[in-house]
């Protein structure tokens, strides 16, 4: 067998030709995961009893969800880090015409909680989640601590892209 260098696996090249080539494999492989985890959200939805629903519509019915309490949209904004505030507002609206999050009001500020057919829906995607994503990760021997590690490198990798998007748009 021929030992090959390759190099780092990219999808633009011209990217990577720094003097930190990682990050263009990093950023490759964020976007191919972005991509699938998407489709993998709006494929248990669509399981769970909702076929119609966006990615973010599944993140904004999770978040609100998320310990049960009325959230903001700010609130939905900040965890998610959204700027579009409108796009959330949006998937609130269709949310609620679903019969799957209702508003109320804290102060003068609207807040949205889930009702119980979105609480039975998060329920329901819940097992399938562990049906077919946990159920298939024990078997490939990925451990929590592994996954733990990755996902506090992710946050800090955000909080990186985000002081960079700001120094940018400062130009």
């Amino acid at each position: 067998m021929v030992d090959l260098d390759l190099g780092y696996v990219v999808s633009s090249a011209h990217l990577a030709d720094s003097a930190f080539p990682e990050l263009s494999e990093f950023e490759f492989g964020l976007t191919l995961c972005n991509h699938a985890f998407h489709r993998w959200m709006v494929r248990a939805m669509a399981l769970a009893g909702h076929p119609d629903m966006s990615p973010l519509e599944v993140l904004v019915l999770h978040s609100t969800h998320h310990r049960g309490r009325p959230k903001t949209l700010a609130d939905i904004c900040l965890v998610l880090n959204i700027e579009d505030t409108h796009t959330v507002n949006y998937a609130i609206k269709k949310l609620g015409k679903a019969g799957l999050v209702s508003e109320g009001r804290r102060g003068k500020e609207k807040t949205v909680i889930t009702t119980e057919e979105g609480a039975r829906i998060c329920a329901r995607y819940r097992e399938i989640r562990n049906t077919l994503l946990l159920d298939a990760l024990g078997e490939l021997g990925i451990e929590a601590d592994q996954v733990s590690r990755i996902s506090r490198l992710l946050r800090m990798m955000a909080g990186q892209y985000g002081q960079s998007a700001r120094a940018a748009a400062t130009y």
